[in-house]
């Protein structure tokens, strides 16, 4: 379905963005030849919010979105891991917005003070790309403004040496609330009355064809707003390579099936051998969302050796948990300082702070009646085993807590700044909170 979009139409806006870019890049060789103190741009990326349309129901009209998009790019958004990446960006939709960046660890959250941008304006930065993994841009942290649900965007960051796969494909799972007369409800507002679906890329019924014995790394990510979902391709088995955008010790997904919370990403790798469908559980039901085909046209005569751990991206072998800055977090507690976005500000006291290169170790409780979701920006974390004498083999940035339970991290404090915390109850109509913290 081709998106609508506002005034100016798409070939202004990419001719606009593109100029913008290449102005930038020459001030960045200016800067360089009479200086040499400016690290070279080696990437541009040109994105856009604005509106859209979604067809979510089979034989009627497409229902109105937003989104936010890539306009100088065809297909996936795919950087590699060093590049500095000039972004551009463009807010054509009536409400102040900033992308917001999963798994990215560095730039500026958009609530530590620099301002949204308004409508119609453009707005150039600078993102360091420090680790390869699978990145997440959307405007979650705005939601309270509004109109419309807005579709997040995937980014890869590849690694620099190449990934020995046949495939490389994204699956961004989102999750959908319709009103009767099929107009679509933004999260944070009362679902009564609605009905779920959920999609794989945008379609209801999603396929991936593949030819026989070609080795696939998917790219799962969990685009939903509140929602925890498991993901599963029956009757295969899944190697999970990478969580939260970082390198994890490889090792088989519990019974094929992968859980995310919403936010959360997982790369896995599947040797393909035979059609089967995409299963998609999200607490209440195993519903088929899709599925792979495979072509008996050709297929690999070499079989590939077996797969060996992604690169590391620099982070920690170990963490000093005896020395380690200590906090406990009540997740979403009216009297702990949690706030919505629209109030949000660092005069505010934090949640807490560290020295950089500090070991912290955080209790997160979930007082609520509902699983809720966690998320540390500027940082991956280790989940410690419940003795707290060691930690799962992986690295997350998102974590779903159930109700009554509570769960200990930790992370080397490692980026300094200011950085949000994040904490949204697993039910549609829950508000969004933040807190912050800092590294000093």
């Amino acid at each position: 379905m081709k998106p609508r979009i506002l005034d100016p139409n798409r070939r202004d806006v990419l001719a606009g963005l593109g100029a913008s870019l290449a102005a930038s890049l020459g001030a960045a060789a200016a800067g360089l030849m009479a200086g040499g103190a400016t690290p070279p741009v080696t990437a541009q990326l040109a994105l856009q919010a604005r509106a859209s349309t979604l067809a979510l129901r089979s034989g009627q009209p497409a229902t109105p979105i937003w989104e936010l998009a890539a306009v100088s790019r065809l297909g996936d958004v795919r950087l590699k891991r060093g590049d500095r990446c000039e972004l551009v960006f463009r807010n054509d939709l009536p409400v102040p917005l900033a992308p917001v960046w999963y798994g990215l660890h560095s730039g500026a959250d958009p609530l530590r003070g620099r301002a949204p941008a308004s409508q119609n304006a453009v707005e150039t930065s600078i993102i360091s790309i420090h680790n390869a993994g699978t990145l997440l841009a959307d405007f979650r942290l705005f939601e309270d403004g509004m109109k419309l649900p807005t579709r997040p965007l995937p980014v890869i960051a590849a690694e620099t040496s190449p990934d020995v796969v046949d495939r490389d494909e994204v699956l961004l799972i989102e999750e959908w609330r319709l009103r009767p007369d099929g107009t679509a409800l933004p999260p944070g507002q009362d679902p009564k009355g609605s009905a779920t679906l959920y999609t794989i890329n945008g379609q209801t019924s999603f396929e991936l064809s593949a030819l026989r014995h070609q080795r696939l790394r998917l790219r799962f990510i969990n685009g939903s707003q509140r929602s925890v979902l498991a993901i599963k391709l029956d009757g295969y088995d899944v190697r999970v390579m990478a969580l939260d955008g970082q390198p994890a010790e490889p090792f088989p997904a519990r019974n094929g099936a992968l859980v995310l919370a919403p936010g959360g990403r997982a790369d896995a790798l599947v040797d393909a051998a035979n059609s089967a469908p995409f299963l998609l559980h999200d607490g209440k039901e195993a519903r088929p969302l899709g599925s792979l085909k495979i072509s008996d046209q050709m297929e690999r005569r070499t079989p590939l050796a077996p797969p060996q751990p992604l690169p590391s991206n620099g982070l920690p072998e170990t963490l000093d948990l005896r020395g380690a800055l200590r906090f406990d977090v009540a997740l979403g507690a009216p009297d702990a300082g949690w706030i919505r976005p629209a109030g949000f500000s660092t005069d505010a006291a934090p949640a807490f702070r560290a020295k950089t290169g500090r070991t912290v170790v955080l209790a997160l409780k979930n007082p609520g009646p509902i699983t809720t979701v966690f998320h540390l920006h500027g940082h991956s974390f280790r989940l410690l085993d419940k003795l707290d004498d060691g930690w799962k083999p992986y690295w997350l940035d998102t974590l779903a807590i159930e109700p009554g339970q509570t769960q200990r991290i930790a992370f080397a404090a490692t980026s300094p700044g200011r950085w949000l915390l994040e904490s949204v109850a697993t039910d549609w109509a829950a508000p969004r909170l933040v807190r912050w913290y800092a590294v000093e």
